[in-house]
């Protein structure tokens, strides 16, 4: 048993906007968010583009949701399908975001999304009320002045707060679990993975272990989950217990920091060279992503997804190697080798690559045959101040002007989509 009379007993809202690119697309036409049907893909032009959102209504009565493809959306005349504005998405984002800070200091505001965020609203209960009123005023104020919905959780910790919105809030509007609910509320959720933070690998080995629900999970034998999943089995095995320690902003699953990105190709990629020419692209963005904030790894990963006209399938490996780091030439070198070791020369649509192990980027461990190790590092560097300062297309390689190259046209978007 735990003993909840010793944990943190905040109030933190967890935010969400519902549809979020849907509902800001339906209010641009004029329609109704709750009502109209209405599906936001990538490219309209190409019949197998992805969905981004979709309105309540279209994911309630036609089952279309992110991540269903456009051919899949019926041929029904009450169906609007557009495609993104990013930088409008972001915009009404930070709008928004000015709510909050209404209510509450900036510190006390955390974005977890462009659609979800954390208020701790501890501080200002002496102001406005309880928890409950201020979730309904933000609420209220959302739908006022953006005519956008939005659903609220409350819990005394990060967690608690985003299972409370996920698995009671998104129903009825604002809700809010305590320590008391957990037994009762959570411990009956099945499948796992509709658990915030348990994916379907995870779930998978949990349930070869006999764990279907979350309760089994808060029962089951700590040192066992530890041995089976090191310190994630700690954090699995106090989350069923609604237990989470940690501040405001930081990750509700430590340990899980990793740097990636994953691309769909706009066409299949048939063409070894071609394939090699997008890693080598998406390399470039992670080991950006990871020098921005000073870490390296010590572990990389590769996926690649076939077409489908290949029946789907694919493959996902990953390699340690000795030395960490966030340089792309070596993240490329060790991406190559996974990528020679397990492609079967089928047609390519989507790439992942990753890197985990994370460890700050402070110390050089100096090798006597590479003298140069330290300039390709700190080149890394200086190739990002280039870019934050003239543009993300101001340095690119080569490759990226040739047919295979995605970086030039990417350049032109807003989280991979268009402004």
């Amino acid at each position: 048993m735990v003993d909840y009379s010793a944990l943190p007993q905040n109030k933190i809202l967890c935010v969400d906007m519902k549809s979020f690119y849907a509902s800001c697309s339906a209010v641009m036409r004029g329609l109704d968010p709750m009502e109209c049907y209405l599906a936001v893909v990538g490219q309209k032009e190409r019949q197998g583009s992805i969905v981004l959102a979709s309105s309540p209504r279209m994911k309630k009565e036609f089952g279309i949701k992110t991540g269903s493809r456009m051919f899949e959306i019926p041929n029904d005349p009450r169906i609007e399908i557009v495609e993104p504005k990013m930088a409008t998405y972001l915009r009404i984002a930070t709008e928004i975001s000015r709510v909050f800070n209404r209510y509450v200091p900036k510190e006390a505001i955390h974005v977890y999304s462009v659609d979800e965020s954390f208020i701790k609203v501890d501080g200002a209960l002496h102001l406005w009320g309880d928890a409950h009123t201020i979730a309904k005023k933000i609420r209220d104020d959302i739908e006022r002045e953006f005519q956008l919905p939005c659903a609220v959780g409350i819990g005394p910790n990060m967690l608690l707060a985003k299972l409370c919105l996920d698995l009671d809030a998104k129903k009825s509007g604002v809700a809010e679990w305590t320590y008391e609910d957990v037994q009762t509320k959570l411990w009956n959720v099945s499948p796992l993975r509709e658990m915030w933070g348990i994916g379907r690998r995870v779930e998978k080995t949990l349930n070869g272990m006999g764990i279907f629900t979350v309760g089994q999970l808060a029962r089951y034998d700590l040192e066992k989950l530890e041995k089976k999943f090191g310190i994630m089995g700690n954090q699995l095995y106090h989350h069923a217990w609604g237990v989470d320690l940690s501040d405001l902003g930081a990750p509700l699953i430590q340990g899980q920091i990793s740097f990636g990105k994953s691309q769909i190709l706009l066409r299949d990629y048939k063409e070894e060279a071609e394939i090699k020419t997008v890693i080598l692209e998406m390399c470039e963005e992670v080991a950006r992503r990871a020098r921005t904030h000073r870490k390296v790894g010590r572990t990389i990963s590769l996926g690649v997804g076939y077409s489908q006209d290949e029946f789907g399938g694919g493959f996902h490996r990953s390699r340690s190697i000795g030395q960490p780091t966030n340089v792309t030439m070596e993240l490329y070198r060790v991406c190559l080798e996974l990528f020679h070791e397990h492609y079967t020369g089928k047609t390519v649509r989507q790439i992942s690559i990753a890197i985990s192990n994370i460890v700050d980027d402070r110390e050089l461990q100096l090798d006597l045959f590479d003298m140069g190790a330290y300039k390709r590092r700190e080149l890394g560097y200086v190739v990002d101040t280039v870019r934050r300062r003239f543009g993300s297309s101001s340095l690119l390689r080569a490759v990226s002007y040739t047919a295979a190259g995605t970086a030039k046209h990417r350049a032109t978007l807003v989280g991979g989509h268009k402004r």
